[in-house]
């Protein structure tokens, strides 16, 4: 595929894109030559100029009293692009209330440990915290690495962590490096909660592994309403566990 039709294809006309290609290759130069590499009027061209620089593709600034034009970094209009995209996403179950449109969750399922390493990776993306119920055992078990491929990761990010695991000397050890790791969290009666599944919520997404099962699989279930629900489950179970750790200090 072609330059053009490439950078056509993100919404501009055929001459805002044959205008963005030119000041690219020419870097910064003024209106006249713009118009020449574009093939169009040097009027025509400064009304595209105008548009690209509100769509924020093109900067202009004077340099001994000349108006020079200048593409911006394609690496920028790519990242803003994504970020539109993304804000777009986020907003869809909305946009399709608006339509009358009944919303079902959607939900992706994962197989192996890959595919359970797929699901961790995902909560990295994560711009809430995550609430977590985990057995400390299980899945270091599984993946003995998990503190350096994963935790490491997870606090480079600075996306901070609230767990709830049974009180063993698992969930014990992990508790006492809270602050290092960036979380918080909370045990409980390791003979009445045993956790063989995990539970991840952040954002809008529910996820839950199962490490009893062979292969081990996992899914994430993409809904608002889901995850608010079971957000609002782990704030009892939270209240439950400070209640336990206070009793037993």
């Amino acid at each position: 595929m072609s330059l053009l039709k490439v950078v056509k294809h993100i919404g501009l006309t055929d001459k805002e894109a044959r205008v963005y290609l030119a000041c690219l290759e020419l870097g910064s130069t003024g209106v006249a030559e713009i118009a020449r590499r574009a093939r169009i009027n040097r009027v025509t061209a400064y009304d595209v100029l105008e548009k690209l620089m509100k769509k924020g593709m093109v900067n202009t600034f004077l340099k001994a009293g000349i108006r020079l034009y200048d593409a911006t970094d394609p690496q920028m209009v790519a990242a803003e692009f994504k970020r539109r995209q993304h804000d777009f996403l986020k907003a869809l179950p909305d946009l399709r209330r608006l339509r009358g449109d009944t919303i079902h969750p959607r939900i992706r399922y994962f197989e192996g440990l890959d595919g359970v390493k797929a699901i961790y990776e995902d909560t990295l993306s994560s711009k809430t915290e995550i609430l977590n119920y985990s057995n400390s055992k299980e899945i270091r078990d599984h993946w003995q690495n998990y503190d350096e491929e994963y935790v490491t990761k997870r606090v480079k990010h600075k996306i901070y962590l609230r767990g709830i695991s049974p009180a063993d000397e698992h969930g014990a050890w992990v508790h006492e490096h809270d602050k290092k790791y960036f979380r918080e969290i909370r045990l409980v009666p390791a003979d009445q909660f045993t956790f063989t599944n995990e539970i991840n919520i952040y954002d809008d997404k529910v996820a839950i592994i199962s490490y009893k099962d062979k292969p081990l699989i996992g899914m994430i279930i993409e809904s608002l309403e889901i995850a608010n629900t079971q957000r609002d489950i782990f704030k009892m179970a939270w209240e439950f566990a400070s209640a336990f750790s206070y009793a037993n200090r």
